[in-house]
């Protein structure tokens, strides 16, 4: 795939210098400044800090669909729970003889439940490889099957996004359900370790949040070089004029099904890394909410720019963090009319504004209705 660079100097001089702040200065600021400086970064602050970096990556993969493929899923939040459930299982595995009942083969919640044997799809996750791998697999291989079908059928708009819904919510059934082995409503909780290390100590904990924010560093640049790409320009191409495509002879089914199933495997990723930090995953994160929240981060921060679904992912979580303290019973009212103000006076984000301003570079080329993929950039 050939396409422009992936950045400009400017754009690499400011990737480095935010990454030189949040996996340098920020790690100082915790580990070496007195606790009582201004300076200093509390411990309970690091994994809320990782917990955004998790959100911004999930943010980053349903821009990459919605943003550039036109493909609003609202189903993200099911990819996400699946790495997250994948990851969590392996850390039930590491607890052994250490849970309330002292079995070494089976989690606790199975010897409450009177299991007499792990189910079989629990085998490997007593390895890490094995279940980082599962972690991507999952989500994708349901990407894959989900995508083809509906892509295949051309289901697209308002309908593929009802599906998404309907998918994430069966999903939250299943997994409700006792019989299905992955902890019903309590979920999986009460980790010990991952790989050796406490999970609850200070320097697990950093270390889980510089390796979130690398992998959003990388996700970043993996989702730039994509739609940097000619398969970028067929996107965005796709999301304005789908038809055209299709005549011009570009396998619509095909793009589609990439760019979706490699959205999967980044908001399963996402979940995988989000799980150690928070210390529980249950049903609740398949919640059709959940996904439509997904939406609103991308839609805050900018739709079709990458650095907006960041933004956003981090802006309304911090809210979010703050308001459901401060005030609780606002959050929701406060979140629906964050979406309708950015619906009606701010349609591409913050970004968008910034960009209008003047205060940014050029927006990003879009393909006009009559134009077809070949000549964009041209």
């Amino acid at each position: 795939m050939t396409g422009r660079s992936l950045l400009d100097w400017r754009g690499w001089a400011a990737f480095l210098a935010i990454g030189f702040v949040l996996l340098v200065v920020l790690p100082l600021m915790n580990a070496w400044a007195s606790p009582g400086s201004a300076f200093s970064l509390p411990n309970y602050l690091v994994p809320l800090l990782g917990k955004y970096a998790c959100y911004a990556i999930l943010a980053l993969s349903l821009d990459l669909v919605w943003g550039y493929a036109g493909i609003l899923s609202l189903g993200h939040g099911a990819f996400f729970a699946l790495g997250g459930y994948c990851m969590g299982m392996y850390l039930m595995r590491q607890i052994g003889t250490r849970g309330v009942y002292g079995n070494a083969e089976l989690p606790d919640f199975m010897v409450f439940l009177n299991w007499k044997t792990l189910p079989w799809y629990w085998y490997g996750f007593d390895h890490f490889a094995f279940a980082a791998l599962m972690a991507l697999l999952v989500p994708g291989l349901l990407a894959v099957v989900f995508g083809f079908l509906a892509f295949r059928s051309r289901i697209t708009g308002v309908y593929l996004s009802i599906i998404t819904q309907a998918m994430t919510f069966a999903l939250l059934l299943a997994f409700f359900r006792n019989d299905m082995g992955f902890g019903g409503n309590n979920g999986l909780t009460d980790f010990k370790t991952l790989l050796g290390f406490t999970v609850q100590d200070p320097g697990t904990r950093l270390a889980l949040y510089a390796i979130s924010v690398l992998a959003l560093g990388a996700a970043f640049l993996l989702c730039r070089f994509i739609t940097t790409s000619k398969l970028g320009r067929v996107l965005l191409a796709l999301r304005d004029a789908e038809s055209r495509v299709r005549f011009l002879g570009y396998s619509v089914t095909h793009a589609k099904l990439f760019v979706f199933t490699v959205s999967a495997v980044l908001a399963g990723f996402a979940g995988a890394l989000y799980v150690p930090q928070v210390g529980i995953i249950n049903p609740s994160e398949f919640s059709p909410a959940n996904s439509i929240e997904i939406a609103i981060w991308v839609a805050v921060g900018g739709r079709s720019t990458l650095i907006g679904a960041i933004l956003g992912a981090i802006i309304v979580n911090a809210g979010k963090s703050y308001l459901t303290g401060a005030a609780p019973d606002l959050w929701l009212f406060v979140l629906g009319g964050l979406f309708i103000l950015v619906t009606l006076a701010l349609p591409h984000g913050i970004v968008g504004l910034v960009r209008r301003s003047g205060r940014a570079g050029p927006a990003p080329p879009m393909v006009p209705a009559g134009s077809s993929p070949g000549t964009v950039g041209q």
